[in-house]
């Protein structure tokens, strides 16, 4: 009885029969409220409901759960009516799960986001896991590459992140710039190590780059912009990340198949509180600005 979530959504299908129903009054995709009602009765080890063609009908277990939850909504009722007005305040903790690469982009955002909501603790985690916002573990993500499908997370489009080859102005003396579409003679590239990329400038890469051209191979692209700052040879780097660096020079200019697109996700019951929305806002401001 861990998670009120799915506690509710039972409480909604005993009470109105048909999971359409619990869906359109909890305001998430009907998917959910299967799930939820699935995880709930795993976990109890009991059946909650009967399904049936015109819907569900509680079991005497889920008959028992409907009066406890009965109970247990009157009294939030009561409690959300003495915290009215709270949840227009901007405080708390601010979770933000992102990309690594991202976090130079991001930080600035939310210096200032801090300076203007002063109680608001700010926690940015950059990790390759995917954080589940359902299940509470972070207020807004930020992802990169296929549009996320869950039905209950809010998806928009944050940032496209072009991507050029880049290299110190001793590499292009000696080498010259890079034309894409060549065999790449004479170049020393700075690849990935990854045998099934997804991102798009890796997948180019492979597929594109003749192997005995890279001599130097990297698991993210921080370590490969750290390689083509020593001068180790030329890699695709962000243009935002390497335009920050005066010891590398653009080699070619981007092209639409290096970039990542970049996405914005709320899940659907905290994209409009104000601390999501002010956050949000600030972002997508911000982003319009970046290269």
């Amino acid at each position: 009885m861990e998670n009120w979530d799915e506690v509710r959504t039972a409480f909604q299908v005993a009470r109105l029969g048909t999971v359409s129903g619990a869906a359109e009054v909890l305001g998430v995709h009907h998917a959910t409220v299967i799930r939820h009602i699935d995880s709930l009765e795993g976990r109890l080890g009991v059946k909650l409901f009967q399904r049936h063609a015109r819907g569900y009908t509680a079991t005497d277990a889920g008959k028992d759960l409907l009066q406890v939850a009965q109970v247990t909504a009157d009294q939030l009722e009561q409690l959300s009516g003495r915290l009215h007005g709270h949840g227009a305040q901007v405080t708390g903790e601010l979770v933000i799960t992102s990309l690594e690469i991202l976090s130079p982009l991001i930080a600035p955002v939310l210096a200032e986001f801090q300076r203007e909501h002063r109680d608001v603790m700010v926690k940015l985690i950059t990790d390759a896991r995917v954080f589940r916002l359902e299940y509470g573990e972070a207020h807004v993500a930020i992802r990169a590459g296929r549009k996320p499908e869950d039905p209950d997370n809010i998806v928009q489009p944050l940032y496209i992140q072009k991507m050029a080859f880049f290299g110190t102005p001793e590499y292009l003396d000696t080498h010259g710039p890079i034309e894409i579409g060549g065999d790449y003679a004479g170049h020393r590239i700075v690849g990935s190590t990854l045998d099934e990329p997804r991102a798009p400038f890796n997948i180019w890469m492979q597929e594109n780059m003749p192997a005995e051209r890279v001599v130097y191979r990297a698991s993210d692209i921080r370590g490969a912009g750290d390689a083509v700052v020593a001068g180790v040879g030329a890699g695709l780097l962000p243009v935002w990340w390497a335009d920050k660096y005066p010891g590398v020079v653009r080699l070619c200019d981007p092209i639409d198949a290096w970039s990542s697109r970049i996405w914005l996700i709320t899940h659907v019951d905290l994209h409009r509180t104000a601390k999501v929305q002010s956050f949000t806002g600030s972002l997508k401001a911000a982003a319009k600005a970046w290269p």
